[in-house]
């Protein structure tokens, strides 16, 4: 029998082994998305109204697109997140996890397209 105290059982993990692992990774998005989400406003801003070409063109440059294509998968994986909490919380059985399936395709089906569209721009 080990003899542990509760801390140490309790250190670094819920109660199903991976909350606190979940928990740091939306904080750390949601930081990374503090930083992105007013860049993306200050570069993608000035080109609404614009021209579509003159759009291709800066977007054809490396930073305005680089930042889109990192505040888009960002925004896609923390929506991702928060969506899988919010269905383990309220949706039980099988549909919980069916539902769960169905949402992180629909959200990686939404990321691959994005960010296709973003290269397919910058390229």
């Amino acid at each position: 029998m080990r003899y542990l105290t509760d801390r140490k059982r309790a250190t670094g993990m819920g109660s199903a082994k991976s909350g606190t692992a979940h928990f740091w990774a939306m904080k750390v998005s949601a930081f990374a998305l503090l930083i992105l989400i007013p860049l993306f406003v200050f570069t993608f801003g000035p080109m609404l109204g614009k021209p579509h070409a003159e759009v291709l063109e800066y977007f054809s440059h490396p930073f305005p697109a680089i930042v889109a294509a990192l505040t888009f998968a960002v925004t896609m994986k923390h929506f991702k997140d928060g969506v899988q909490v919010l269905i383990e919380d309220y949706v039980h059985g099988v549909a919980e996890k069916i539902s769960i399936v169905v949402m992180i395709c629909v959200c990686y089906a939404i990321a691959a397209t994005g960010l296709f569209a973003i290269a397919r721009i910058a390229l």
